[in-house]
């Protein structure tokens, strides 16, 4: 394995080149395969035809695995926050039997508390800064 900004031969277990600093896997100057000079912007290695971009990420959603709705787990949350309902739907139980606890074992006077959290974690759902549910699988628009 080679540094891929400046041709250094890396050991296989190093996190960054210690020829140049840079991390391993970043730069575009050399072919990690086998060292050699490449073009910037090329697909593959001209020495060696190992693929020199990536390509793109795709979600990865195992076969036959049914992806829960963002905008349903989002609106479950802001109106149900306080029973948890959104973490249910979601699969996270651990924290939706702790706001369910929470509303009922308090008779509803610390309700608000969970609510607020629902409501919080309902927005974020929505903006996508939660975008997995409790098995890893990305949220469907």
């Amino acid at each position: 394995m080679f540094c891929k900004n400046c041709g250094t031969q890396l050991d296989p277990n190093a996190a960054v080149c210690t020829q140049c600093g840079v991390a391993v896997g970043n730069g575009m100057n050399y072919c990690p395969n086998c060292g050699a000079n490449t073009t910037p912007g090329a697909a593959v290695c001209t020495q060696c035809g190992v693929a020199l971009i990536a390509p793109a990420a795709q979600p990865a959603v195992p076969a036959g695995v049914q992806q829960k709705s963002k905008i349903a787990g989002g609106l479950l949350g802001i109106l149900l926050g306080s029973l948890g309902v959104h973490n249910f739907y979601l699969g996270y139980t651990g924290k939706a039997v702790a706001q369910l606890l929470i509303s009922l074992l308090s008779c509803g006077t610390l309700a608000i508390v969970s609510e607020i959290w629902g409501l919080i974690e309902g927005i974020m759902i929505l903006t996508g800064s939660i975008d997995k549910d409790g098995k890893g699988v990305p949220l469907k628009d």
